[in-house]
């Protein structure tokens, strides 16, 4: 197939885009290194040492005789992301191209502000891109679990059947969203839902859990591939920033009670997942949701569990617990269905068989690099920032670099 995958610079797109090639698909990375710029802007860096992609993607050629065409340009730019549609004449597009976290998009006003117009603006975009260029390319979106929240009943993957005053119907299942971020999420499901309906567009969204690893196939190949390690309060997730403060036996930081509970996935399920989409595509006018994750846990669990990995490696340290600077429930029911992958054939790899490889490993080899300052909570959501700086945004010349 011919796949583009928007927002190949980045942790989840790296990592699909050489686990597509590698199977035999025409792969096209889309992106404008707005990854690298925020990083810059917030004086923070990935725990691995990332190549410029360019230089990446020829020592992946290089290993595996695989091109990998690169688009650079901004998807909220319509003229570069319609001249590179037409291009590539993609028949699945993976779009993994925004702001992904939630801590930056509530740092402050701006921060707040460019997380929506990025996302729905891009998704936006691509949506009439589609319409207009391939209307039976089929979009596969990254979502996530956050759109839900945390309900008191049992999360359907998507949807949900309701009676109401003696009727019945099926209708998307409620949203909760815990952040400028997860709102913006929500927003593209609506309007994708809204495109395939009105255009007969085909779509699959994939509401994500939270991903930890490193190591796919692929990435193992050379270190010159290493995929991102993101523990810093902004970009890092729970897990990594638990090995990191393993290894320079920092206290572990449990946010609240810890209590918060969700799903979790490796990201060599990540991969397999969007394969198995691509494969499988939705019907024309079909939007379906599929609950991306393998297994729940609470961050009590997560930190128990990695207190235990690194005592293994000789490490002895302490849990200690933060007041929540997040607006969030810290004990609650949580019950997620995540079927229709398993269905599809999908099979998981669980945490308990490679947290110590895949993480405190990785954590312990690339000590050195670790910053201990960007580790602990600075952004409450109760009491934004004033508005420092704008977020960074490449700045690419219209119609992109082919």
């Amino acid at each position: 197939m011919k796949i583009a995958v928007l927002g190949g610079d980045g942790y989840c797109g790296w990592a699909t885009a050489l686990h597509l090639s590698a199977r035999g698909h025409a792969v096209s990375i889309v992106d404008n290194y707005s990854r690298r710029q925020w990083d810059d802007e917030l004086g923070i860096q990935t725990l691995t040492p990332i190549r410029p992609l360019a230089e990446r993607l020829q020592i992946w050629k290089g290993l595996t005789g695989n091109t990998i065409e690169l688009f650079v340009g901004d998807v909220t730019d319509y003229d570069f992301l319609a001249a590179a549609m037409k291009e590539m004449e993609p028949e699945a597009v993976i779009h993994f191209a925004e702001q992904r976290s939630a801590p930056y998009s509530m740092l402050d006003r701006a921060h707040a502000a460019f997380t929506q117009v990025n996302n729905v603006v891009g998704t936006l975009n691509l949506l009439f891109a589609i319409r207009e260029f391939q209307p039976d390319c089929h979009l596969i979106k990254l979502g996530t679990m956050g759109e839900y929240g945390t309900p008191n009943i049992d999360i359907e993957e998507g949807y949900i059947e309701i009676e109401h005053n003696g009727r019945k119907d099926l209708l998307p299942f409620p949203k909760q969203p815990g952040s400028f971020y997860h709102l913006s999420k929500v927003h593209d499901s609506h309007n994708i839902m809204f495109a395939c309906k009105i255009w007969k567009l085909r779509a699959t969204d994939l509401n994500q859990g939270v991903v930890y690893g490193t190591v796919t196939e692929e990435t193992s190949l050379d270190e010159a591939l290493i995929n991102r390690f993101d523990y810093d309060e902004i970009f890092g997730t729970v897990l990594n920033r638990f090995c990191v403060e393993a290894v320079i036996g920092h206290p572990l930081t449990v946010y609240g009670h810890g209590g918060q509970t969700r799903g979790f996935l490796d990201i060599r399920d990540t991969v397999r997942c969007i394969e198995l989409a691509c494969s499988n595509p939705a019907s024309p006018g079909e939007f379906r949701v599929f609950n991306q994750f393998t297994e729940q846990f609470s961050v009590r669990e997560l930190g128990s569990m990695a207190q235990t990995a690194a005592r293994k490696m000789g490490m002895d340290v302490e849990i200690a617990c933060l007041p929540d600077p997040r607006v969030e429930a810290e004990d609650h029911y949580y019950n997620a269905k995540h079927s229709k992958l398993i269905e599809l054939g999908l099979k998981p790899h669980f945490l308990s068989d490679s947290l110590l490889d895949s993480l405190m490993n990785i954590a312990a080899r690339y000590r050195d690099r670790i910053d201990p300052e960007v580790i602990l909570p600075r952004i409450n959501w109760r009491e934004p920032r004033n508005c420092r700086s704008h977020p960074k945004k490449a700045t690419v010349a219209a119609g992109g670099s082919f």
